[in-house]
């Protein structure tokens, strides 16, 4: 019952974090939209956002940093890639590839896909021009790769090692990674406070759902166990 009570909880609070995305997406196309964006484009929210921005500034030397920094949650999903393709080759059947890696792999496509789906079509601009082009704002890009990956990678390292010492190591890196990446993004001034937020929501009703995915396939396993 415990379970089954924890992956319920992490169905609802995925549904109710990807629901909060897409309203709060909604919001930014209808609430204050003025002409006050990179050369005249709409911006939603514009008093917050261009109160925000004129508060914060510009940091190029953090945005590039953060940028550079953004290369650290590919690895791991490169890791994890390696470790879906290594079981694959020594099991040689997709099918006994460790559940919860091949729903990593589904929950990668689905950030990577949210990204893309972003950048066809903009919502919003970012506040100035990189290397002088206009680029698309919302969500936050490295916001959104960042929460969506490096989460999972504290979860796999809950699920699959005892040590506890790197357990307690590995958890204290992914939060103080993800909040440097996350803050510094917002401060370095390259998106609207508004892009940051929806990128949050995406990300953590994302991993919500892979956790609950998970749970689900946890419990089947062990109900099936039992039966044998």
């Amino acid at each position: 019952m415990r379970e089954a009570r924890g992956f319920e909880r992490d169905h609802v609070t995925g549904m109710a974090l990807l629901g909060a995305f897409a309203l709060w997406t909604a919001l930014v196309q209808l609430v204050d939209v003025r002409p006050v964006g990179q050369n005249g484009t709409d911006l939603g929210f514009a008093t917050l956002n261009t109160w925000f921005h004129s508060l914060t500034g510009v940091h190029m030397a953090l945005y590039t940093v953060t940028d550079w920094l953004g290369l650290v949650p590919v690895v791991v999903c490169l890791g994890f890639g390696a470790l879906g393709a290594a079981q694959l080759a020594r099991r040689r059947s997709l099918l006994r590839v460790d559940p919860d890696v091949l729903l990593l792999g589904v929950h990668y496509v689905l950030v990577a896909s949210a990204y893309l789906v972003f950048e066809m079509v903009p919502i919003n601009y970012r506040p100035i021009p990189i290397d002088g082009v206009m680029e698309a704002s919302y969500p936050s890009s490295t916001t959104l790769l960042v929460l969506g990956v490096m989460p999972t990678l504290w979860y796999q390292v809950e699920r699959r090692l005892s040590r506890s010492s790197l357990k307690r190591f590995v958890t204290m890196f992914v939060m103080a990674f993800s909040a440097f990446m996350v803050v510094g993004r917002l401060v370095s001034g390259v998106h609207w406070l508004t892009d940051i937020i929806g990128s949050i929501l995406l990300a953590a009703g994302l991993f919500a759902m892979y956790r609950f995915a998970v749970a689900v396939i946890d419990v089947r396993l062990s109900a099936q166990d039992m039966e044998e």
